[in-house]
């Protein structure tokens, strides 16, 4: 088995045990939250957890869409949050899979479910009979009205994401770099770095 195909897997599976452990945390907070909770309440939640899915889907899209070279210039002027920017881009792959696929697909699912609890409070709330044609006209708009802010939103913020970038990453680098410097909590690794200690390691063996 090659290098790439156990990195992939390695990264497969730490991907799933993270998802595995957001959605639960996810999903038990939301739940949390919505118990015995008004219905309105409940929605300002559910529009939270989309608008999460939201932005982290522009977060995604921003890393590949990104150049590198901009923040190699400012790296050399050692402007703050430069060198982490530098790191997303080139872990743009990795990055976008978390932000995309792990916090987005986990904001979709559960603001799936957190939609149906909003629709059994308002059911309760309005005293709507189960299986009457009032639930059913308030079930289909109110997934419906969450899907098109769901979309909508998503193809707005790709809009964003593609055109501000490099201010999104910038901004985002800065936090992280803040993360690492301040908690010294390193978020992403550098794949360069790891591609020296490789290289010099087998020319080590060679010798």
């Amino acid at each position: 088995m090659n290098e790439t195909m156990k990195n992939s897997i390695k990264w497969s599976v730490s991907i799933a045990v993270i998802t595995f452990v957001l959605a639960a945390i996810f999903s038990v907070t939301s739940n949390m939250v919505l118990n015995g909770v008004a219905w309105y309440t409940g929605l300002v939640v559910v529009l939270i957890i989309v608008f999460i899915g939201i932005f982290f889907d522009m977060l995604g899209i921003a890393a590949t869409a990104a150049d590198e070279t901009p923040f190699h210039a400012m790296a050399a002027k050692k402007v703050y949050g430069a060198r982490y920017s530098i790191k997303i881009v080139r872990n743009a792959d990795r990055f976008a899979s978390f932000c995309n696929d792990v916090i987005g697909d986990i904001s979709g699912i559960i603001s799936g479910t957190a939609s149906a609890i909003v629709i059994i409070q308002l059911a309760v709330s309005f005293q709507l009979e189960g299986g009457s044609l009032r639930e059913y006209i308030v079930s289909v708009t109110l997934t419906s009205i969450i899907a098109s802010l769901t979309v909508g939103g998503k193809a707005l913020g790709k809009t964003f994401a593609i055109t501000y970038s490099k201010d999104i990453i910038f901004r985002v680098g800065k936090v992280l770099q803040f993360f690492e410097d301040r908690f010294h909590i390193v978020v992403i690794k550098d794949k360069k770095d790891k591609n020296k200690k490789k290289r010099y390691k087998r020319a080590k063996q060679n010798i």
